[in-house]
């Protein structure tokens, strides 16, 4: 597993429930090898504007994503997942895209 990836873990859910979601590994930290994940979501209008990510089959890295459909790449879910909690990967967004998550969760997080 690498940064950039799309993996399925469990993640807690809003109401407590613990689903099986895609999510994109946005850093690793150490010393344990868990992972800063963003949850990916079929929900669109959950969007939060210029902080989520839509991810469209028109992108040019929708197709090594993995995902079935235009979905949204939810900086505004984050969760940590320890490496041996990753069921699997499914596929990787583009390195740019991935720096672009990056930097808009870091300008969030020092403005």
């Amino acid at each position: 597993m690498k940064e950039a990836d799309v993996v399925l873990t469990p993640i807690p859910q809003a109401d407590g429930t613990i689903k099986n979601r895609p999510v994109v590994l946005l850093r690793e930290l150490p010393p344990y090898q868990d992972f800063l994940v963003c949850g990916i979501s079929t929900q669109l209008h959950q969007e939060v504007v210029d902080f989520d990510d839509i991810i469209s089959s028109s992108d040019p890295d929708f197709s090594t994503s993995g995902l079935r459909t235009q979905s949204l790449i939810r900086l505004s879910f984050l969760a940590l997942v320890p490496l041996n909690k990753i069921i699997g990967s499914i596929g990787a967004i583009s390195s740019e895209r991935h720096q672009h998550l990056l930097k808009t969760l870091s300008d969030y997080l020092v403005s």
